[in-house]
């Protein structure tokens, strides 16, 4: 039993040794194993390293400076930020190749493409351009942003427009809402930028009548003849019109001559009052410092109407020296407006009238029956064509200026000269130079008589600041009547 007992237990130590020998060995054969797997492991990374490095060093290098997708505003020319490319060490951004291009003027993505080649291998770059509408649109408001309506009134919109950068007209999108008395407007483009207006509303009214004085701030009226008051209107912006509410306070006195001055005012029903003052001039007649406006050679539809418009608002009388031209109607608003109309010639052809004295005179006759004709006044009133001391009389009568001058006062006309030539016949084609050459002429210690012509168009253009000039410097303006003492030129035939 003993002897069975101790085989078994020797039996059993041996296989305690021989598990304890595997242990050992195995461990020993996984730690080769690692050991082997180390060694590989490095083995792979130098290589690894070694192949990066060769490319690193045989890959040519491509750099862009900027950003890679940059944001451009349409529109807006596109910059090239730039790129550097290499290989080996040298710089050889010169050779790199870029391709693709940018339309500001249209809104997407644009790529561009740089690219360097060198031995086997090929670097390339992209850069991302997006050209993109950021702008806002603009809403423009029609009239006011502060917008009064008169009390139980309806608000009228008086219109808005909407531009965009990019789409060009957008007024149709835009929406309106009322808010607290305000009314918004509002849009947005295809790109989504939105823009707004607003436009306040006051119910109320804070606008001030208007007067208009007809004849203008300055008038003339004479010593001895009766003053009347070329009259005014008053419009209001709610209450419309006003004329019959205006009162005037001031006084004229024609007896003596002097400064007087009318003071007109009016209110609305909103308590909006308004004042204005017209400034009479009583005058002699044919004092020194009086302007005689004269025209000759009309009338002629273009010019005539319009100095006629210019005279009525300036409140200022003048003189027509008319021929057979030009429509009936001038020469009948001339006469029904208060201006003289004076007898010129009805033909103008110096051959014919000054070719015998009948001749002028028969010229004479048909001009003085259509005036007569047009206004049912029997004018005397006359301006020889050229002036009475014309020479160009010389070449077909001799001495025919010297009978004429004598015979029309015979026969009870008065002829009118001038002293003032404006230079409109000739000298001058530019408002500008008439207007300067007058004012420069005018005398305060005379009486001037300016020859003028109301068919010529610059004449037209500088007759409203001759009047302005002659009222700010007080010189007084009338017409050439009956009564007026005649300025005579030296008879030269």
């Amino acid at each position: 039993m003993r002897k069975n007992g101790a085989k078994e237990e020797k039996e059993v130590s041996v296989k305690k040794l021989s598990k304890v020998r595997q242990k050992k060995i195995k461990k020993r054969i996984e730690k080769v194993k690692q050991e082997q797997i180390m060694t590989i492991g490095c083995c792979f990374l130098t290589l690894l390293l070694f192949i990066l490095l060769f490319l690193y060093v045989t890959i040519p290098t491509l750099t862009l400076r900027g950003d890679s997708e940059i944001i451009l505003n349409y529109k807006k020319n596109y910059k090239e930020a730039g790129y550097k490319a290499s290989y080996l060490n040298h710089d050889i951004t010169g050779y790199v190749k870029v391709k693709g291009e940018v339309n500001p003027k249209k809104l997407g993505k644009y790529k561009i493409t740089y690219t360097i080649k060198r031995g086997l291998f090929t670097t390339e770059a992209v850069r991302t351009v997006i050209v993109s509408d950021k702008m806002k649109p603009k809403i423009s408001l029609k009239g006011s942003k502060d917008f009064y309506i008169c009390p139980n009134q309806k608000y009228e919109e008086p219109g808005y427009s909407a531009f965009d950068n990019y789409d060009k007209d957008i007024t149709e999108n835009v929406k309106t809402k009322t808010y607290n008395n305000k009314i918004i407007y509002y849009v947005r483009d295809k790109s989504h930028n939105f823009a707004k207006a607003e436009r306040k509303i006051t119910y109320g009214d804070k606008t001030k009548p208007k007067i208009n004085l007809k004849g203008g701030n300055i008038i003339y009226a004479f010593v001895g003849e009766e003053f009347k008051d070329p009259s005014f209107t008053a419009t209001d912006n709610c209450d419309k019109d006003l004329t019959a509410k205006v009162t005037t306070s001031g006084e004229v006195d024609t007896t003596k001559p002097g400064n007087y001055e009318l003071t007109y005012k009016v209110s609305d029903e909103a308590g909006n009052t308004t004042i204005v003052k017209r400034t009479v001039i009583v005058a002699n007649k044919g004092q020194n410092g009086t302007i005689y406006l004269t025209f000759d050679d009309g009338p002629r539809d273009g010019t005539t109407n319009v100095i006629l418009d210019i005279l009525r608002d300036n409140g200022v009388k003048a003189t027509f020296f008319v021929t057979n031209n030009g429509p009936d109607e001038l020469i009948k608003r001339e006469f029904d407006e208060g201006h003289t109309v004076g007898l010129h010639t009805a033909t103008h052809n110096y051959a014919y009238l000054y070719s015998s004295k009948e001749a002028y005179f028969e010229d004479l006759t048909r001009v003085h029956d259509r005036v007569q004709r047009i206004t049912g006044n029997d004018s005397k009133i006359i301006r020889f064509p050229g002036g009475s001391s014309n020479t160009i009389s010389r070449h077909y009568v001799v001495g025919l200026m010297t009978t004429l001058t004598e015979e029309v006062i015979r026969q009870g006309y008065h002829f009118h000269d001038w002293n003032l030539n404006s230079g409109d016949a000739g000298e001058y084609r530019d408002a500008e130079q008439i207007y300067q050459h007058v004012i420069a002429n005018l005398s305060k210690d005379r009486i001037n008589v300016i020859l003028m012509h109301d068919i010529k168009p610059y004449t037209r253009d500088a007759l409203d600041k001759i009047i302005k000039y002659g009222k700010e410097n007080g010189y007084i303006f009338d017409k050439i009547t009956m009564d007026t003492e005649m300025t005579h030129q030296k008879v030269n035939n």
